[in-house]
């Protein structure tokens, strides 16, 4: 298992690389009996230290957990206690959709372009067709899976959404984080009478 631990923009030293590869290493080496690359990274804002944590599976499934604290060992274990609370709640679902088939069926077959753009504070007009300034621009893979895996991916990640094909028809779907701590799911190719009666076709059931 190999974790990199680094310091944005602050100095860490030895003690603490030892304490957060220890924490980390001790979670993932109670439940995932597989090796795994991570990434822990410490920052400081003003009086928060904010951990982190980045584990690549070889299929592509990526494990995320952030953790803050007014020290950074104690960002540490928050981090340490979300990664654990993830990789518990989704263990064996974990094992089956890192096999090789599994990886295999969520191909990646479209890349699109991720923009971050700036919302400006003064009310000016906008002019007709005009693009909002774009201040960073990123890349964002989407690939086959089914509603179950998407959620999962979604949520043993940090990430608000995820735009995904469903396996079931090839659609562009939606799962994201809503307010109420659950995770709704867009499908633009479920019929609207389907939807209103609250069932799932048997193609969309996992």
């Amino acid at each position: 298992m190999t974790l990199q631990i680094t310091g944005k923009n602050l100095e860490i030293g030895d003690a603490f690389q030892t304490y957060a590869g220890d924490k980390i290493r001790g979670v993932l080496q109670k439940f995932l009996a597989r090796e795994v690359d991570g990434h822990i990274r410490l920052e400081r804002e003003r009086e928060v230290f904010k951990t982190s944590c980045t584990v690549h599976f070889s299929s592509g499934l990526l494990l995320e957990a952030h953790g803050e604290g007014g020290d950074a060992y104690s960002a540490v274990d928050a981090a340490a206690h979300r990664l654990e609370t993830r990789v518990r709640r989704y263990k064996s679902r974990i094992k089956h959709h890192t096999s090789p088939a599994a990886a295999a069926r969520r191909r990646v077959d479209i890349e699109a372009r991720d923009y971050v753009v700036s919302l400006s504070d003064e009310d000016e007009p906008e002019q007709d067709g005009a693009n909002p300034l774009i201040i960073a621009e990123g890349q964002r893979n989407i690939g086959h899976m089914t509603v179950s895996e998407a959620v999962l991916k979604l949520d043993l990640s940090e990430a608000s959404f995820m735009i995904f094909r469903n396996a079931a028809h090839g659609g562009l779907n939606v799962v994201y984080r809503r307010t109420d701590g659950h995770i709704g799911w867009i499908d633009a190719d479920l019929p609207l009478a389907t939807k209103a009666n609250g069932a799932l076709p048997p193609e969309h059931a996992d």
